[in-house]
């Protein structure tokens, strides 16, 4: 989905009815310095993702204010905040310009609010995943197991030319081994892409194994990708730096997936990492204060 502005300013707004599909919501809104953003979380849990600039939130659940927000989010590690249900808040930028991503989904239970850091993305550990044209780098925001209901939040950064969420894995459909553990997780996905030059781009294939459904998406700076279900790799087109982030939501809160069995053999090819990752670390954060 292209960028668009509604009435309430945001430039994505995506709900689950609009999706065809039955938890996950997104949203992606800009602010000049001083606008306001206020809501009432309702019967959803939500997860606001700094992207650019600094906002300070005052709600039932508490206050935090951001410190030395990331430029850009090739320029550091996130900010972010978990919401409960039924929290109502005020989200105020704090900066010249401010760029956030939120990701809900409906909830019947009650978390803690979160306040996430860039260091504590970074002690939950920067990841670096794959190999050779495959490399990548993958920052957890709201990793499986995180104390709330169902969202699942990551940051992926792919370098010029590579390739992501490759080989392609699906989970599309909820399968337990014999003792009951969950195999593949149901889960929806929204892929929301930035890109570190105004002319870049992405390709992001999505297919299922009949091949019933195959498409392809072409994805620049601000664009959304939904993944109902399917396969979904990713390609960054050379010379372009490619971000991405990721909600999910579903059946469980998990990222259990089924690998495409014809592409598996490709995992015992590479050779090793590419030393361009990791591309975003904690010192950037603080080479703009």
């Amino acid at each position: 989905m292209k960028p668009h502005d509604d009435e309430a300013g945001f430039y994505h707004s995506i709900t689950a009815e609009s999706a065809g599909w039955s938890l996950l919501n997104f949203k992606a809104k800009t602010l000049r310095q001083g606008e306001a953003w206020s809501e009432n979380t309702g019967e959803m849990e939500y997860a606001i993702v700094l992207l650019a600039g600094n906002f300070s939130v005052d709600s039932s659940r508490g206050s935090w204010t951001t410190v030395n927000g990331r430029r850009d989010v090739f320029s550091g590690l996130a900010h972010a905040l978990y919401l409960p249900r039924q929290t109502q808040f005020t989200l105020r930028a704090e900066s010249e310009a401010l760029d956030i991503a939120c990701g809900y989904c409906a909830t019947d239970q009650d978390h803690p609010a979160r306040f996430i850091t860039p260091e504590a993305v970074h002690d939950m550990g920067i990841e670096i995943r794959g190999g050779d044209n495959a490399t990548r780098q993958i920052n957890s925001i709201l990793p499986p197991g995180s104390d709330c209901h169902r969202l699942v939040c990551v940051e992926v950064y792919t370098p010029s030319g590579n390739w992501s969420s490759f080989p392609a894995h699906k989970h599309d459909e909820r399968k337990l081994d014999a003792n009951g553990d969950v195999l593949e997780a149901c889960l929806e996905e929204t892929y929301f892409y930035k890109i570190d030059k105004p002319q870049g781009f992405a390709i992001q294939r999505i297919y299922n194994d009949d091949k019933t459904m195959d498409e392809l998406a072409l994805a620049r700076g601000n664009d959304v990708v939904l993944v109902p279900s399917g396969y979904h790799p990713v390609a960054a087109g050379p010379g372009y730096n490619v971000y991405y982030l990721n909600f999910l939501a579903g059946t469980d809160q998990l990222l259990t997936a089924t690998q495409d069995p014809d592409h598996a053999w490709v995992y015992d090819s590479w050779q090793g990492v590419d030393p361009r990752v990791p591309m975003v670390t904690l010192d950037m954060n603080n080479q703009h204060e």
